[in-house]
């Protein structure tokens, strides 16, 4: 399970960045065609956010969020205020975490299974925003050979890496075909 609880702060300091994320997935949600397109198809599919669905916090390690399931197996979003610094940078992730959205509310998909997690995670790489050449450049990805290819490939293996369900030697097969 992932942790998305970070270091204590100052509470004006995570007042402000808290407000700032709000406003930024506000704008992802009105300016950014990619997640109107996905707000809107979901919708239309009968899986509505409902309120609490979207969550600003603090988080640990190099996520910027996440997709997951509560207590009561109601699906929800975290977005980790304290990794998403600007604009763009929003669009991306809500992008990529809607999409699980969508593929978790058209397939009801069992993410303790990789293959289901794999499908997800190379689906939200490949359609995010993720691997935008823009951004390989910047993370010193250069080949422009299938650059689109291997950087779905990469992306989704380090999120699938994160399910504790599919470390070891169990699911090594589903990592085998990213």
């Amino acid at each position: 399970k992932k942790s998305f609880a970070g270091p204590s702060q100052g509470q004006d300091e995570v007042a402000e960045r808290h407000q700032k994320c709000e406003d930024m997935r506000e704008k992802a949600f009105t300016k950014c065609p990619r997640v109107k397109f996905l707000v809107d198809i979901m919708e239309k599919m009968g899986c509505k956010m409902e309120t609490g669905f979207f969550s600003s916090v603090d988080c640990e390690g190099k996520i910027n969020g996440g997709f997951h399931l509560d207590d009561k197996r109601k699906p929800g979003v975290v977005l980790c205020q304290n990794h998403i610094p600007d604009q763009e940078w929003m669009d991306r992730t809500v992008a990529h975490e809607l999409i699980h959205a969508y593929d978790h509310c058209r397939n009801k998909i069992d993410w303790n299974n990789c293959e289901h997690h794999a499908c997800s995670e190379i689906r939200a790489a490949a359609l995010s925003g993720d691997c935008n050449w823009k951004y390989e450049f910047f993370r010193k990805n250069f080949n422009v050979n299938q650059q689109h290819q291997i950087c779905t490939r990469r992306r989704a293996k380090l999120s699938i890496e994160q399910n504790g369900a599919c470390k070891g030697k169990v699911c090594a097969w589903a990592l085998m075909f990213l």
